[in-house]
């Protein structure tokens, strides 16, 4: 892309540069793909038994009464066998039953649509940062340019406090702003899905930006009377990758803790963290972030299942924060006047592409077919064992996944992951769409295009949903779900009004 017609994002921001996203695809390092293989190996023994399982249940539907006669009778004088089949047989049952993981069920989620007088059209928000006096003629300009090319729409939301003249942005302004949002998703996913706030038993919030004291997580707990041995969390400078780090740490909270339920809170607080400086790269946030969260209720009942919209099948992590031009690339700071913001670095959108490269290796192993992983596995050792002059086998995600949520942090990198992953555009559209209509809302985006999805009537039973964001650290994390069911939207979806709008043309 090039610096004066498009700008790049990553993280939940986007800074202008020359560099496209790397094409990660035709280099790729045999370690990671290991991974994938060795995370694909731990459910090996599941693998084994259910083929073993299969085979033993034909055999003993061929067999007539006098074939079960006769293995009675050799049984019967043959005490020592039957003692070594048996215990054989309850060791093997034991040693599945206890090590196999349990499955996390999704029941339901929700997603905070805001009130319109939040709403934030584009002329309203350059007449208000001019008549602030924070920013000069040059930085106006760039906060324009920003807007134009962002894919944002005229519906987007800011807080209540960027809405008056000067700016309000306090702690008690900041902590209203959460509260509207965290109660508000949370009200009406406890309205959908007839849980009571007291049958909750994990509690994870996660929110880069805002850490008050007490945590966010308290502020639930104190609303909602949670119970007292709830086990809460509360993520903070984690990115807007954290939505999945969240859904981890509570998967890994729900395969200790039998018969719960766990909800996870993803959203960004923006009310003490706008920008009134100068620097350029701190003043696209400003451009980008909207007023969005979501309530997610997570469950490890069985009977659960009947009920549960989709079932948690991975989750991959990955880390760059070890480089420190990772480390450093989504960095807050103050500028040379003492103003604080998020400083973003030009190699951004390199080491979004290195870190997206590393997990897609990973996760391939895990949900491709087997002949995309023959084709990609062939031609990867091919290069890398014997040097031949191959070109790298681009593997199909179209064939692993129906539906994609990319993180929608900009229109840049929605475009280019499109191209890298040879998606078509109505793979990118609810990322798209979810960008024009609620703007980036950080770690929360990933399920207002999930919403979007089920609005629009498409997600079928069995469909596979790709969930995938990246993060400052630098981190770029992926969830994959399963749908149970012909998903229906829930009751009060932040589509609701509006999906028969959608998809609209974006101009630039």
């Amino acid at each position: 892309m090039s610096s004066a017609s498009n700008s790049a994002s990553a993280g939940g921001v986007q800074i202008q540069q020359s560099r496209r996203l790397p094409d990660f695809l035709q280099s790729v390092n045999l370690k990671y793909v290991k991974l994938g293989y060795h995370y694909l190996m731990t459910h090996l023994l599941t693998l084994l038994l259910v083929p073993l399982m299969a085979v033993i249940v034909i055999e003993a539907s061929q067999m007539n009464p006098d074939d079960i006669h006769q293995l009675w009778l050799h049984l019967k004088y043959n005490l020592v066998s039957v003692i070594i089949c048996s215990a054989f047989l309850v060791f093997g049952s034991t040693v599945y039953i206890m090590t196999r993981p349990r499955s996390i069920y999704l029941v339901d989620f929700s997603c905070y649509r805001p009130p319109s007088h939040l709403q934030v059209k584009f002329r309203q928000f350059m007449e208000h940062s001019r008549l602030t006096g924070d920013f000069d003629e040059s930085a106006l300009e760039f906060q324009c340019k920003i807007l134009e090319r962002s894919g944002l729409g005229e519906e987007t939301y800011v807080p209540e406090a960027m809405h008056y003249l000067p700016p309000r942005p306090s702690m008690a302004a900041a902590r209203e702003e959460a509260e509207q949002v965290m109660f508000g998703a949370l009200d009406n996913l406890f309205a959908n899905t007839n849980v009571k706030p007291k049958d909750i038993g994990i509690l994870v919030v996660n929110c880069s930006l805002f850490n008050p004291t007490p945590s966010l997580s308290a502020m639930i707990v104190n609303k909602y009377k949670l119970r007292g041995n709830i086990r809460s969390y509360n993520l903070g400078g984690m990115g807007c990758s954290a939505g999945v780090i969240a859904v981890d740490l509570a998967k890994d909270m729900l395969q200790v803790h039998r018969n719960t339920y766990a909800v996870v809170v993803s959203t960004e607080n923006i009310t003490q963290n706008w920008y009134f400086g100068n620097k350029k790269s701190m003043l696209i946030p400003n451009c980008l972030f909207r007023v969005g969260g979501s309530a997610v209720l997570l469950s490890n009942k069985s009977k659960d299942r009947r009920r549960a919209k989709y079932k948690l099948v991975h989750v991959v992590r990955t880390h760059k924060g070890a480089d420190d031009n990772a480390f450093k690339c989504v960095y807050q700071e103050q500028d040379d006047a003492g103003k604080t913001g998020v400083s973003l670095s030009k190699d951004l959108m390199a080491i979004a592409g290195m870190a997206l490269k590393t997990n897609i290796t990973t996760l391939g192993p895990l949900v491709l077919p087997i002949s995309e992983q023959l084709l990609f596995f062939a031609t990867l050792v091919s290069k890398k064992l014997f040097n031949a002059k191959v070109k790298p086998y681009i593997p199909d995600f179209k064939l692993a996944f129906d539906h994609f949520c990319i993180h929608a942090g900009g229109r840049a990198v929605i475009d280019e992951l499109e191209k890298n992953l040879q998606l078509l555009p109505v793979h990118v559209e609810a990322s798209r769409m979810t960008l024009h209509r609620f703007g980036n809302t950080s770690s929360s985006s990933i399920w207002y295009e999930l919403a979007y999805t089920e609005a629009k009537g498409r997600m079928r039973k069995g469909h596979r949903v790709w969930q995938i964001a990246f993060g400052s650290g630098f981190k770029c994390n992926s969830a994959v779900w399963q749908a149970l069911r012909n998903v229906k939207p829930s009751p009060n979806s932040p589509w609701e009004d509006c999906i028969h709008r959608y998809p609209v043309q974006t101009v630039v």
